[in-house]
């Protein structure tokens, strides 16, 4: 994926020091930098993928900027070369002005919508750029993904679902809530969104689920299980719900069970639900969790019933006494 088929040699470049990480600053012609550049997508097979799906309107804006001539300058991309570019200086006296040669394609970090609309800048245009870059000689992929992090998250911010994608392998939450989203088994395989962006069919954001199941395990009795655990508790629990309601779960228009207030309500309830359903071994007795959300069968979901109206924090909480009502678990 990124290997070349032949190194490519870039000149005039300076290399520096930046907190003791090896960097370069040059530039390139844009077909070159199209050819020696690869993005790191978030559902890369290796794991370590961070990047969101390019924005097509996004980029085709910036092609358009392009089209202004002179007037249209733009910041450089940022890369990591990752140890396949090496530097060597023209001589002995300007030892950090020299040319690198790139044995193999540099990671994208910053820069991809870009290098997008100057791609399509030049296909329209039958012409070429200069693209300026700042890459560093090598991050390891953890330094890559939290860089990456850091820029969109204090800049100009990449969304909080992504953010807490990047941070699962650290954060309980964000890994459970990236489980429930990618496993195929679970209730929200079908209608979540890793990267925070919403589409037919996908309405609960990763930001969502990490909230919600904030209010599932706030009680003490549920805290020191491990991540997996957890994940099992949520999935079955959600997956009750989802057997009851089934044909309310996968209809966002017409229902509102799986709108966030909603689902809030759910979890705030569940969390008092899984405490009664804890045996004296710590063990969740789902048989037992299954007959109190059985309760709920009676319950109207209908965007138009008397769910209409409930909105925000209050409004969860609100239904989730209701709730707690009708499992009859006070």
């Amino acid at each position: 994926m990124n290997s070349l088929p032949r190194p490519i040699v870039i000149e005039n470049v300076l290399q520096y020091k930046m907190r003791g990480k090896v960097a370069y600053q040059s530039y390139l012609p844009s077909s070159t930098a199209l050819s020696v550049t690869y993005v790191k997508h978030y559902d890369h097979p290796a794991g370590k993928g961070y990047q969101r799906p390019i924005d097509t309107k996004r980029s085709t804006d910036f092609a358009i900027y392009l089209s202004k001539g002179d007037d249209a300058l733009f910041t450089p991309i940022l890369l990591n070369a990752a140890g396949g570019w090496e530097f060597s200086a023209y001589d002995n006296i300007r030892t950090n002005y020299g040319r690198l040669v790139c044995k193999g394609k540099a990671s994208l970090m910053d820069g991809q919508h870009r290098l997008g609309g100057i791609e399509r800048y030049i296909q329209e245009t039958n012409s070429e750029l200069n693209i300026p870059f700042l890459a560093f000689h090598h991050l390891d992929d953890d330094e890559e993904i939290q860089l990456f992090d850091t820029i969109n998250t204090k800049a100009k911010g990449i969304g909080t679902s992504l953010s807490k994608y990047l941070r699962r392998n650290s954060d309980e939450y964000s890994w459970i809530a990236t489980e429930l989203i990618t496993r195929p088994e679970s209730p929200f395989h079908n209608i979540g969104s890793i990267i925070g962006k919403r589409t037919r069919g996908r309405h609960i954001t990763l930001q969502n689920l990490y909230r919600t199941l904030q209010f599932l395990f706030k009680e003490q009795k549920l805290l020191g299980k491990s991540n997996e655990e957890k994940y099992q508790v949520a999935l079955n629990y959600y997956r009750s719900v989802k057997d009851i309601f089934s044909k309310e779960w996968i209809d966002y228009g017409e229902y509102r069970i799986t709108h966030i207030v909603c689902l809030d309500a759910l979890s705030i309830a569940g969390s008092k639900l899984l405490t009664r359903c804890i045996n004296d071994r710590g063990r969740i007795d789902y048989n037992q969790m299954d007959k109190y959300v059985k309760k709920l069968s009676t319950m109207n979901w209908s965007s138009d019933g008397p769910l209409k109206y409930v909105k925000g924090v209050s409004g969860s909480k609100s239904l989730a006494v209701d709730l707690i009502d009708i499992m009859s678990l006070e």
